[in-house]
């Protein structure tokens, strides 16, 4: 069963319990699209659903309690015994939705199908199917244009489009984002040049924090779950030299902008994202357990303080 197929299912299971999903299921332009919590509450289990759609149900993602002691609260755990297409070929928010003044970062296995970005010239991932299942991150509905903008870039296969839509600042929107502790480490990897294909499995665990209506302050949250509170574990078959050399530039630490909430590097950069260090776009704390030879090797740290004045709940 392919990604997207898998990913059918599970937005199926989301339309058939709506109403205690408090998610709201739409026709546009004829695909699908499931408001997870723009127009409505949303909820703790939608985002979870909403996470493991962009995982194209190829990992499991659950709530458990926050493994940092001086933050408590709930903590977004992720596993997945098949990272490479779960994480990089469809969690990974490589596509650019923009159409007019609508912009969304888009994630889920849509991306497989399309496999139009630079990454699929670099790993397997690329698929065929009748179903199309993608994730949305944005406070604006679909329209009518941006239906048509995503199906033009999808193959003719695909005849059955489902988009699952929130902004960051919700409940599903929050918990889908910080499920993304083993992307950002499988991501940073690649941009490394390490063989991804060298990663078994993976596990992470990041803090959920407080939603709040502010988008920027959201975005701050969000990012700083995973860039100081992540803890990434990979399962590696791999060369120890080659983990112990590459292995302290995988964690956020490895960044110049490292240090500051993510709030206040994107305003410090004016908004630009193309101005922040690529290095910071990734987990605090990476540990590598090679299967060759059972050695370990942990890199980075959290940051308590830092993420209990980013979450506003004190020094």
């Amino acid at each position: 069963m392919t990604l997207n197929e898998r990913a059918q299912l599970l937005a199926d299971e989301v339309e058939r319990n709506a109403a205690r999903l408090r998610v709201h299921v739409a026709k546009v332009a004829g695909a699908r699209v499931i408001d997870c919590g723009g127009a409505v509450s949303g909820s703790l289990a939608a985002g979870l659903l909403m996470a493991r759609v962009c995982l194209g149900d190829a990992g499991e993602v659950e709530y458990v309690p926050c493994p940092i002691p001086e933050l408590g609260g709930p903590a977004v755990q992720v596993t997945t015994d098949d990272p490479v297409r779960a994480c990089l070929a469809s969690q990974y928010a490589g596509w650019q939705v923009k159409v007019g003044k609508f912009y969304a970062n888009g994630s889920g296995p849509m991306r497989a199908l399309s496999a139009r970005e630079e990454i699929f010239q670099h790993i397997a991932g690329k698929e065929e199917s009748p179903f199309a299942v993608g994730v949305l991150e944005t406070d604006r509905h679909p329209t009518d244009e941006v239906v048509a903008n995503i199906v033009a870039k999808l193959p003719l296969v695909a005849e059955h489009l489902t988009l699952l839509v929130a902004p960051t600042q919700s409940l599903a929107g929050t918990t889908q984002i910080v499920a993304r502790s083993v992307e950002t480490a499988l991501h940073k990897l690649h941009e490394l040049k390490f063989d991804v294909t060298q990663v078994v499995s993976g596990y992470g665990v990041a803090p959920l924090p407080p939603t709040t209506p502010d988008f920027v302050q959201a975005m701050g949250r969000t990012n700083d779950a995973i860039l100081y509170g992540a803890k990434v574990v990979l399962w590696v078959r791999a060369d120890d030299e080659v983990l112990e050399r590459m292995g302290p530039k995988v964690p956020s630490s490895s960044s110049k902008d490292h240090g500051k909430p993510f709030a206040d590097v994107f305003t410090h950069y004016k908004g630009d994202f193309y101005q922040i260090d690529p290095l910071l776009f990734s987990p605090a704390e990476v540990e590598f357990r090679n299967l060759k030879t059972g050695r370990c090797h942990q890199f980075g740290g959290v940051e308590p303080g830092l993420l209990r004045r980013s979450f506003g709940l004190g020094e």
